[in-house]
């Protein structure tokens, strides 16, 4: 399994301190010093949805300008700013065998996720 996220970023710190305090272990890949191609955004998108993705609660999206974020309107807008932007990206994302298995953090889902009851 795969984490990915943005290190500082509080709810992926929860995540990745429940893997730990869990015995998990997961490769975690970090949007800030990685980057993330658009082949994958791609992928995610086709598999849940750009407007699942897309983190409208975060800081970067209220920091935009309102006529940036009145631009954005269909999955080629949303991409476009999540490359140039990743931490507009809803996290943390845990991907299993290519797929994601979870977004965002919430504990009672990695108990089911990982079996950790």
């Amino acid at each position: 399994m795969k984490l990915y996220g943005i290190a500082n970023c509080s709810t992926v710190k929860k995540a990745r301190l429940w893997l730990e305090q869990h015995e998990v272990a997961v490769e975690f890949h970090d949007f800030k010093n990685l980057s993330i191609s658009e082949s994958l955004l791609l992928d995610w998108v086709n598999q849940v949805g750009w407007e699942k993705l897309l983190n409208r609660k975060g800081t970067t999206w209220r920091l935009l300008p309102d006529e940036v974020k009145a631009s954005i309107c269909d999955e080629t807008d949303a991409i476009r700013l999540m490359l140039a932007k990743s931490s507009v990206i809803k996290r943390p994302i845990v991907e299993s065998d290519g797929k994601i298995a979870q977004i965002g953090f919430d504990e009672a889902a990695y108990q089911i996720l990982f079996g950790k009851h």
